[in-house]
Order: structure tokens, then sequence, then C-alpha cells
């Protein structure tokens, strides 16, 4: 914002009825902001006019708003389910590992920033933690991405992100059990002289078919 000089003449409608010398006409000034208009970014907008009894305070960018532009940018998706997975065959009363896969967009650390002016904002996006709802009523919260099943574990628990069914899911629509697995996605950001944390939620599904083994005697 800026006072405009020289000021409009006694009797312009731009005094919105007040005299010259009763406070001062000045003139709002933006630009097309790079995250919603990419094409346009730094292109001046038509300015506005208007009277104000005292000198407003200067605005600027608001860090806060440029550090979810930066976040937007990331495209953060939801886990990566690599087990259980619907390909797979699960028996009731042998655990399951859970398990999801790391890449920048759905484990991070992935990184974007966002400018407006002089300012500009950098934020760090990573998975805290991952909800898993198995689909029969039970969840589990994993701090980590999980450990990758081996054969040689056998029917070993996971020591980090596991569950075992205890009811096949014959009775569930499809006869499968929606498996929704949860991240929450911390994010730290810092620019413009300040910082601070947001936190993203996604969410990805998988269908799994729980079966039993028959004993023959």
């Amino acid at each position: 914002m800026k006072k405009l000089d020289p000021q409009p003449p006694a009797g312009s409608a731009i005094w919105e009825g007040h005299d010259p010398g009763d406070g001062a006409v000045y003139k709002r000034a933006c630009v097309f902001d790079a995250a919603t208009s990419p094409v346009t970014a730094g292109v001046p907008l038509p300015g506005q006019t208007f009277w104000s009894a005292t000198p407003p305070a200067a605005t600027g960018p608001d860090p806060a708003q440029l550090a979810q532009q930066a976040v937007d940018k990331m495209l953060l998706k939801g886990p990566d389910i690599v087990t259980p997975d619907a390909a797979g065959r699960w028996t009731v009363g042998v655990p399951v590992w859970m398990h999801a896969g790391k890449s920048p967009a759905t484990y991070g650390p992935t990184s974007a920033s966002a400018s407006a002016g002089a300012v500009t904002v950098t934020a760090t996006a990573r998975v805290s933690s991952i909800r898993w709802q198995m689909g029969d009523g039970s969840t589990v919260t994993c701090a980590g991405a999980g450990t990758p099943y081996r054969k040689a574990y056998g029917k070993r628990t996971s020591p980090d992100c596991g569950h075992t069914y205890a009811q096949t899911s014959v009775s569930e629509p499809g006869k499968k059990y929606t498996v929704t697995a949860t991240a929450t996605w911390a994010v730290e950001w810092n620019g413009g002289g300040q910082s601070g944390e947001l936190t993203e939620i996604r969410e990805s599904q998988v269908e799994v078919s729980v079966g039993e083994l028959q004993a023959l005697g």
C-alpha cells in the first residue's frame, strides 16, 4: 500500500466525502500468486484506491499460507501398501506383517517451496505414523513403515507392525476385508522470519481375503 502522490483534487469521489488534509488516499497494489496462477505470476493486478484517516499498517505475504501452498505442491499420497496385498493368501491365526513402501510422495521426506514477493517458505514433510484399520474391527498404529516379511521368519509376529486375524472374511461384502492405511504427515516449514508445523492426512485401501486352514482326520 502506498500513499498517492499527488493526492486527488478536492471534491474527487476518491476522498469518500472527506476533505484534503483529513487523512489521505492510498493505493493497494497486488500481484498474481505463483501457486494459483503460475502463468501470470508476478503480474500486477489493477490497483485499488481507498481513503484512510491514518497510514495503514504495512502488510506482506503470510508465511503460514505460503507453507500450505508448498505442501500442496508436494502432492502427498496415502501409504503405498505392500502387504497385505490383494493377491496374497491370508489365513486365520497366521500373523500378517503390515508393510508400506517408501517413496518421497508416499512416505517422505519430500520438500517444496512457495514464494510471494520477496518471501520464500520451504516445507519438508515426513510420515510420522501409519494407522491400519484391518477391516475386522481391529486398529493398529505403527510408528514406521513396518518390516518386510521373509519366508525365513516363519510364523513369527512382526516386530513393529503386525496383526493376526481371528475370523475369516467370508461374511464380509465380496468375502473380503477392506484394509485402510492412514498416514499422518508431519510437515515442518520455515521462511519469512517464521517457522511452524502442519499435519496432513492421507489414506489408501486394499481388499484382502482371509480364509482358514481345514484339518483332515
